[in-house]
């Protein structure tokens, strides 16, 4: 069964930097595209990015262009997520995405 498992979240602080990894089985990754998400307490979940299942496109939220990098490994089935510069406000649970299949998440504290 498809499975997508996030890992690579954590406590960092304001300006740091974290990579995220969603390790996916279950389907032939290199032939869809893959999404991150995230939710912040008490809010919807909202899309952070996309990428084409070749990685020859990407799509980001307005929010956090120029801070975040998404890229795919398709050898290794394996999604990741570059965020720098990172803000309070970036803190929620981030999940990958393959159309109507979600990972459990991970979480991603910004705080001093």
């Amino acid at each position: 069964q498809v499975q997508l498992v996030e890992s690579g979240g954590g406590l960092v602080q304001p300006g740091g930097s974290l990579r995220l990894s969603c390790a996916a089985s279950g389907f032939t990754f290199s032939s869809y595209a893959m999404s991150w998400f995230r939710q912040a307490p008490g809010k919807e979940r909202t899309f952070v990015a996309a990428i084409t299942n070749s990685g020859g496109n990407t799509n980001y939220a307005d929010s956090v262009k120029g801070r975040f990098t998404v890229s795919r490994d398709n050898a290794k089935n394996t999604l990741y997520l570059q965020m720098n510069s990172l803000k309070p406000e970036d803190t929620a649970v981030y999940y990958c995405a393959c159309g109507s299949q979600w990972g459990q998440g991970t979480q991603v504290t910004v705080s001093s």
